[in-house]
């Protein structure tokens, strides 16, 4: 073991180091609720109570369901037109010069804006909400997108040329590997802010989601229901993180790993 590969393993923490602050933090919560004792700051078992109660009556899924939905597409849509974009700008100097300060406007163009715009232009529809969410996404994913094609290894280049790769085999065996990094960057970025854009988009125009129920609340000053509400996504959220992203990540980048380079 040489002395880089034991310091790293000297600096990486113990599991429980990672179970400390939010259940301290779950205590801190539950302390002050019962020290207050306002409905303002419900306790944490008020809040799995709302929670519990919701799921029963399936309004949790439902409303779920639909932020979940609209997560999904305009994700799927920002990711791709984003990813097209930030390559071809990326490739290119004259797109570059072309698109730049459009890419520049839109990145500093508030969400909310974006938002009342699309309701004003288009009405209280679903195209819309998702039109609003992706205008507001697709410049961060090309940004992105743009600084690892300019990034790309000229000697790969020059090696898919000299042994006649096809376009398709340049993309999939030089392009994505490369790439593959400033993607995981765009994705798990775009998740987390896509879905506070979207209950952004549902609070102010939509009558079903996540961001309706936390507008419902609101008028009412239901905290427990929008703490309920809340984590709830942020739990689907995080889930999604671990399963899919985390691993698709570790899978994707082990030929970058010491160990693996001669296996």
């Amino acid at each position: 073991m040489t002395s880089g590969e034991g310091a790293f393993k000297r600096g990486r923490p113990p599991i429980w180091v990672y179970w400390i602050v939010l259940p301290s933090v779950l205590v801190l919560w539950a302390l002050i609720s019962w020290l207050m004792q306002s409905p303002l700051l419900p306790s944490p078992l008020d809040v799995l109570d709302t929670l519990m109660r919701e799921a029963s009556s399936g309004d949790l899924w439902y409303h779920l369901s639909a932020t979940l939905r609209r997560v999904v597409l305009a994700f799927f849509l920002a990711m791709s037109l984003g990813a097209l974009i930030g390559l071809a700008m990326g490739r290119s100097t004259v797109i570059n010069a072309l698109f730049d300060p459009l890419l520049v406007l839109l990145l500093n163009l508030p969400a909310l804006v974006t938002i009342i715009l699309m309701y004003v232009w288009l009405g209280l529809v679903e195209s819309a909400a998702i039109m609003a969410v992706v205008i507001n996404k697709v410049p961060n994913v090309a940004v992105t997108i743009r600084e690892g094609a300019r990034s790309l290894d000229f000697r790969l280049e020059g090696m898919a040329t000299v042994y006649r790769f096809s376009r398709w085999q340049r993309f999939r065996e030089v392009w994505v590997p490369q790439l593959f990094p400033y993607l995981m960057a765009a994705t798990r970025g775009g998740l987390a802010l896509i879905w506070k854009i979207v209950l952004v988009v549902e609070l102010l125009g939509r009558s079903s989601g996540v961001g309706f129920q936390l507008q419902l609340a609101f008028q009412i000053f239901d905290v427990a229901t929008i703490l309920a509400y809340s984590l709830a996504f942020i739990a689907v959220v995080q889930l999604i993180e671990l399963a899919i992203l985390q691993p698709l990540e570790r899978r994707s980048s082990r030929w970058r790993q010491p160990e693996n380079a001669h296996a």
